[in-house]
């Protein structure tokens, strides 16, 4: 087993690791916050996310959670919980994730599993440092349609095509958003001291577009 530690201190990767170990390893830190997993084909990795990466998934979080309210549009947020894949030898655990498209059909769950049960609709990812494993390939593999990925103060958008990601300007998952309103609400979170009148602006700036987009008859 390989051990590769990266100067940040955030990120543990370990190579050589058995799908039976990696179960282990998930068993062994049970509930307890703060690490987050992936696995791709024998290779784990372990993320301590910083507070400058829960600021920037917060403000992700509640980017969507405003679309919503803006839409008067269900959704439901799961969190990072931990999908997995035996067969496949694949899992993950997102910093953030939502079912929209397919709520319905999993609000009821009480346990995911992914053999039976759909992935997400939407993984949001965050590497303000380096990233260390692709988990692009996870993600396909599992069947996730689009992940939002923010990246050295950049946010990129991807779709699923097949067994790969195409980046992408404008979400399918919440219909009309496009990685320059993403990149304009991130903005104003930053310069907003009051978060209510920033999620109210964000709400106010999606409405007033879709109405421009679809305006009524």
């Amino acid at each position: 087993m390989a051990l590769a530690l990266h100067s940040t201190q955030e990120r543990v990767i370990l190579h050589g690791v058995s799908w039976a170990t990696f179960e282990r390893l998930l068993t062994d830190r049970g509930e307890h916050p703060g690490v987050l997993f992936a696995y791709d084909q024998g290779t784990v990795e372990f993320t301590m996310p910083s507070a400058e990466h829960e600021m920037l998934k917060q403000f992700l979080v509640l980017i969507v959670d405003a679309i919503a309210f803006a839409r008067d549009l269900h959704l439901l947020n799961v969190g990072s919980t931990t999908f997995t894949r035996e067969d496949l030898a694949r899992g993950f655990e997102p910093d953030a994730c939502f079912y929209v498209q397919h709520v319905d059909v999993i609000q009821h769950t009480e346990r995911i599993v992914l053999a039976s049960d759909l992935p997400p609709d939407l993984v949001i990812e965050i590497d303000i440092t380096s990233p260390s494993l692709n988990k692009l390939p996870i993600y396909a593999a599992i069947g996730v349609p689009e992940v939002w990925r923010y990246s050295r103060e950049e946010i990129t958008l991807y779709q699923r095509r097949q067994e790969t990601y195409d980046p992408v300007e404008v979400s399918a998952v919440l219909s009309g958003i496009t990685r320059h309103d993403l990149r304009r609400f991130l903005t104003m979170a930053r310069t907003t001291f009051n978060r209510t009148a920033w999620f109210k602006a964000v709400v106010a700036a999606v409405q007033d577009r879709d109405k421009e987009e679809h305006p009524a008859v």
